[in-house]
């Protein structure tokens, strides 16, 4: 077998079936999927991935994180293996692609090796992360930040969701406690291809965006504490109202973002209203601030300003007020060979293609740190993601997974 031609593609039917049938497990309410990660669900998905697998003909390793590792030996005992994959996590109302598309593309492309006999020096491995999303316990690429030493092992296990279930029971719950040390792998290489959750490659009519940036990120949450009180029956001068704090911190966090265009981000996502009833003032509010940006300057300006203004906001209002960061990565170069492979494999297959830069986290942030790596993105319709709605369609799927394949090939060496 010669390097891989043109010519040579995935199939694209079988992939897009898999995706259907991985959805089918935490099925959402609106279309989409609720396969929040460590619930009985994923789980389910778990298991149906590792039948999946071992039907290809892959040795199925985890670690003690619940990583997932289906390897394809290679002709070299010695090289080390080429990784690709991403998540099988969602969000509570998550779409069908974001993550997914990454772990059974690359199982696509192992399946087609076979198909078409293709043989690597290095060993091929299709992974899938523990808790990309972060949506029940923070932060967000858990499990890979255990294994590119961001986090200790001891950390992740103690995270907890808001029932007060702890990450280490839940995993060992679900019976996916592995026996590998987590980062005790050594990589060649790692290609995560995902869709874009953004509505550039649409917009400009690519077909793939070659990521050769990351944008950086803080989540910082914030903690003000008020008074409850009767919202009837208590003068409007004598509230002390942890929600008002709130909303104009909200609107604080918009300004600042806008203040440092372009190439900044920035909003309140998930909110704790306490007592959260209809007619008490909210004695207390927890709330994450997200902001992001590419330029390491400029994300470190903003942090700064958020805080400065939430403490000014509080001090106003007469609240107290904490802020804890939940989350953070700085900014991320991806390695420039393998943004070239990329490039000139989109290229040799015809496919219109752009430089990007991930405006959300993905695991890939994290390994960079300790391999080469790269991301592959594919289109989505309306650039919406983190919905039920979440669409692409068959064609970017098989674009997107094409273009992995022959990145693969050219990075593990074909053989003969």
């Amino acid at each position: 077998m010669t390097a891989a031609g043109a010519n040579q593609r995935i199939n694209s039917a079988r992939l897009w079936d898999s995706l259907g049938e991985m959805a089918l497990i935490g099925p959402g309410v609106a279309g989409g999927c609720n396969r929040q990660t460590l619930t009985d669900a994923d789980g389910a998905g778990r298991h149906l991935f590792q039948r999946w697998c071992q039907a290809a003909g892959m040795a199925m390793g985890v670690d003690t994180m619940g990583n997932m590792f289906a390897t394809r030996p290679g002709t070299d005992p010695d090289a080390l293996p080429v990784y690709m994959g991403s998540h099988l996590d969602t969000q509570p109302t998550g779409g069908r692609y974001d993550g997914v598309l990454g772990v059974l593309g690359a199982l696509e492309v192992v399946r087609t090796m076979n198909d078409l006999g293709i043989q690597t020096r290095h060993p091929i491995v299709v992974t899938n992360w523990t808790n990309e999303e972060g949506a029940r316990f923070a932060p967000a690429m858990l499990a890979s930040g255990v294994f590119a030493g961001l986090h200790t092992q001891d950390y992740a296990y103690a995270r907890t969701d808001m029932d007060g279930l702890r990450f280490g029971d839940e995993l060992a719950r679900i019976g996916w406690v592995g026996d590998e040390v987590v980062g005790a792998r050594k990589m060649h290489a790692m290609l995560e291809l995902h869709i874009e959750q953004g509505p550039i490659l649409e917009a400009e009519g690519k077909e793939i965006g070659v990521v050769t940036h990351g944008q950086g990120l803080w989540w910082l949450e914030i903690t003000l504490t008020g008074r409850d009180a009767h919202t009837g029956s208590t003068p409007m001068a004598m509230r002390v109202n942890a929600g008002l704090g709130m909303a104009r911190i909200t609107e604080r966090v918009h300004q600042i973002a806008m203040g440092h265009q372009p190439g900044a981000v920035g909003a309140v996502g998930q909110v704790k209203v306490f007592p959260n009833s209809r007619n008490v003032i909210p004695g207390k509010v927890i709330f994450t601030v997200d902001i992001r940006s590419p330029d390491q300057t400029k994300l470190d300006l903003m942090r700064g300003e958020v805080e400065r203004a939430a403490f000014a906001v509080a001090a106003e209002l007469g609240l107290g007020c904490s802020i804890e960061p939940v989350g953070h990565f700085d900014p991320v170069t991806f390695d420039p060979n393998l943004v070239k492979i990329v490039r000139q494999s989109a290229e040799k297959l015809g496919l219109s293609h752009m430089d990007i830069i991930s405006g959300a986290g993905h695991d890939a942030c994290w390994i960079n740190r300790v391999a080469p790596t790269v991301m592959i993105m594919c289109p989505c319709v309306g650039g919406l993601s983190h919905n039920e709605a979440e669409e692409i369609s068959p064609q970017w799927a098989a674009a997107g997974t094409d273009v992995l394949l022959h990145a693969v090939l050219d990075v593990a060496g074909v053989v003969g």
